[in-house]
């Protein structure tokens, strides 16, 4: 396995790494800040891989954040490993990922924000988006970055294979693609369609994002409100009952 960094904002960089077997990247995000975050921090079988890319950018110990959407290994599955070397670092989650996960698998070092809050990490500006079941679980969410208006939406958007960094166009063709894919195989039903998710879909366009930093597949840098509604409607097509 090979990880690729890039800059796809001034002070953002994404973390790339391609399994073939899944045929899926595994992205990370990594804000460069007075107090730094990181999104994502992939599986503990990656830690190692992701720490070197890290420390290219700056000193793994002085992070300070670290988001991820829900309890998934390739989300938080090495959070207690960053935690060990970054003692000043804490994970951001809302009230129930810190009730059934979070506060039991870090002893308690969770910091846990309401649904809208704002976390300022020196330019930035993380607003907290609860996101129930987008894209599955019941602790989901994300983070919206109010001043380069970048949406870090975990799995929506997913795309097969080793892309680009940063794409323009062609983001839903590719994420219908591929959801039809896993919906044909043995991973059928990991996104769940339910009365709630074009609402939240459609809250999140309402955002008008200009950047969607997704984790498996390109950042789409363009219209990410018209973007939302659309997978909105895809999802409906593909997944509704």
């Amino acid at each position: 396995m090979r990880t690729q960094v890039d800059e796809i904002a001034p002070g953002l960089f994404r973390i790339s790494t391609y399994i073939a077997r899944y045929d899926l990247q595994f992205n990370q995000f990594l804000v460069q800040d007075d107090e730094p975050l990181l999104f994502h921090t992939g599986m503990k079988s990656m830690f190692d891989l992701v720490r070197h890319a890290v420390e290219k950018i700056l000193d793994p110990a002085t992070l300070r954040w670290i988001g991820f959407s829900h309890f998934e290994a390739d989300e938080c599955g090495s959070l207690n490993a960053w935690l060990d070397i970054a003692p000043q670092a804490k994970p951001i989650c809302g009230i129930i990922g810190a009730t059934i996960n979070i506060h039991d698998f870090t002893d308690h070092r969770a910091h846990v924000l309401a649904e809208g809050e704002v976390l300022v990490t020196g330019r930035n500006r993380f607003r907290f988006l609860e996101t129930p079941q987008v894209p599955h679980g019941w602790d989901a969410s994300l983070l919206f970055e109010e001043t380069g208006k970048t949406l870090f939406c975990s799995d929506l958007f997913l795309q097969n294979g080793n892309a680009e960094p940063v794409m323009d166009k062609d983001l839903l063709g590719r994420t219908k693609e591929t959801l039809v894919r896993f919906e044909a195989s043995p991973l059928a039903n990991s996104f769940p369609y339910t009365a709630k998710t074009k609402g939240i879909l459609h809250r999140l366009a309402d955002l008008e994002p200009q950047r969607l930093a997704v984790m498996h597949g390109s950042t789409f840098v363009g219209d990410g409100g018209d973007a939302l509604r659309k997978l909105a409607v895809m999802m409906k097509e593909v997944l509704a009952p």
